[in-house]
């Protein structure tokens, strides 16, 4: 029986009237985004935010625009690590929107954080995109460090174990453990404990219910993300306006992984846009 999680309601008329403001500042990062650092950072804040403001009004991701909103925030969040990979190149080749880019290469840059890796990582999932995941498992742990400054040390756990699935490692059991271990509010120090516990940890444990090809259990975890997900963005007022709570894209990301590979998805909400889990615009745009 397929689980039913509804989500928050959001006041889509007054965030479909900020869409064209929004984009308008994607734009104005693109313009530089080959060579200016401070433009990246924008971009890959400015077009994550779009695709989650079309989401609230489009929660099924039915739309092309949504669709499209999505694919660039995927290629705008690889495109900034595709740069640091490349050392001993002045630019390194990239394509955003339909245009190649050069981007200028760059050493480490405070905006390049482990959690920014951890959401360029499920982007490419939900976009399935191979190459783009093969280039973001090889960014080495030790790089993220220099980006970012101090984080949880669960997020560098989760990162490697990540890491170590895509790359089919020995070593992914161990690292998965570790996250597991991690990823609790005893051990938070730059989170709070409710973000670590509802938002970060719940995609650790449904890819632990994945490997083990547990369905039921897979779909038990990923109906709990989405209600623990509700819990947090839902907790106070502040947080009901949020964007970011619109789409749950920890948990979207590792049930496209299981769609793609043959485990049922059993849960239904508007938390994970259906057009995307079910990669329904496969084939009508390059990536």
């Amino acid at each position: 029986m397929t689980a039913i999680v509804p989500r928050q309601d959001y006041p889509k008329d007054g965030m479909a009237t900020v869409v064209p403001v929004m984009e308008r500042l994607v734009s104005y990062s693109l313009e530089k985004f080959e060579t200016s650092p401070n433009s990246r950072s924008s971009a890959v804040m400015a077009a994550l935010n779009v695709a989650l403001v079309r989401s609230a009004v489009d929660p099924r991701a039915a739309m092309r625009e949504t669709w499209e909103s999505w694919r660039l925030a995927m290629q705008v969040h690889s495109a900034v690590f595709a740069a640091t990979t490349a050392p001993d190149r002045e630019t390194v080749a990239c394509t955003i929107r339909h245009e190649e880019r050069h981007l200028a290469t760059t050493g480490p840059q405070g905006y390049l954080r482990a959690h920014t890796w951890i959401d360029a990582f499920y982007l490419a999932i939900i976009y399935r995109d191979v190459a783009r995941l093969n280039m973001l498992a090889r960014i080495p742990v030790s790089l993220l460090r220099a980006f970012g400054g101090r984080l949880d040390e669960y997020a560098y756990a989760w990162v490697e174990t990540l890491q170590c699935f895509w790359l089919r490692r020995d070593d992914l059991d161990a690292h998965l453990v570790r996250a597991v271990n991690l990823c609790v509010p005893e051990q938070a120090r730059t989170l709070d404990g409710d973000e670590t516990a509802k938002l970060c940890r719940p995609p650790i444990m449904m890819l632990y219910r994945y490997l083990r090809a547990d369905v039921t259990g897979f779909n038990e975890c990923l109906a709990d993300a989405l209600r623990q997900h509700t819990e947090y963005w839902t907790a106070d007022e502040d947080r009901k306006v949020v964007i970011h709570g619109v789409v749950a894209i920890g948990p979207l990301a590792i049930a496209c992984l299981a769609k793609a590979n043959g485990l049922p998805v059993e849960v239904e909400s508007g938390y994970l846009p259906a057009a995307l889990l079910d990669f329904a615009w496969r084939g009508d745009f390059d990536a």
